[in-house]
């Protein structure tokens, strides 16, 4: 990771490289660097711990102290400007919201840590980006599907969208070719019963897949109309 560029440039330069960021969402405490392992085996170079896992607070230190400077970590499903403190004193470094929170955002701009505010209608993002919020997760994504991501990329050219929410390897490509700079999810990436099956190399493959599907979308990328 490059040292001249700001905090927020070296995510967004990361996380549209890869092309994904995958969530770890675990309902007991667990081996969480395991799980950040295997991601970044898959190429990931961004992960995000939901706030409703367990422990999601000392997971994303151990992670981030294991991966400094390789991987970027962050806090899902933050709800209020004092668990994205939390956060940040623990090490993360991206802010990641289901809606728009202006409280975190401010929060954000205050110690320079990017967060991907959740939003959905044009009214949202527009309010998000209006706050400083670096990407502006939709969610749920399925809900208005890919060509949604057009329709706002028509009226907000310089947005950067990551849908979450019922991405698969089946529509991940149609959501980047419509405007998406990057997938996100945590069922995507944390199928348990395959992993009971074939282990945690599996999230490695399904990384590995989503990032070749996400890069070859982008090989030739429609004009926004």
């Amino acid at each position: 990771m490059r040292s001249d560029h700001t905090r927020e440039e070296r995510v967004m330069m990361d996380i549209k490289d890869t092309g994904v960021l995958p969530c770890i969402k675990l309902h007991e405490k667990a081996d969480w660097v395991a799980y950040a392992q295997a991601m970044y085996d898959g190429g990931a170079r961004a992960v995000e711990v939901t706030m409703t896992t367990p422990g999601a607070l000392e997971a994303i230190e151990v992670i981030s102290s294991h991966f400094k400077g390789k991987m970027h970590v962050a806090a899902g499903t933050v709800l209020d400007a004092v668990s994205a403190r939390e956060v940040i004193l623990h090490g993360g470094e991206i802010i990641v919201n289901p809606c728009v929170i202006e409280d975190v955002l401010n929060l954000g701009k205050r110690y320079q840590v990017p967060v991907f505010s959740g939003a959905f209608t044009a009214t949202e993002c527009f309010h998000a980006m209006q706050l400083g919020a670096s990407a502006i997760k939709i969610f749920p994504g399925a809900l208005g599907g890919a060509k949604y991501m057009t329709n706002l990329r028509m009226v907000f050219p310089d947005i950067n969208i990551v849908p979450s929410g019922g991405i698969t390897e089946a529509n991940a490509a149609e959501f980047i070719k419509c405007g998406a700079c990057a997938v996100s999810g945590a069922r995507t990436f944390m199928n348990f019963e395959k992993i009971e099956e074939e282990g945690l190399g599996w999230i490695t493959k399904q990384v590995e897949l989503f990032i070749s599907i996400v890069r070859k979308a982008k090989e030739d990328l429609p004009d926004i109309p």
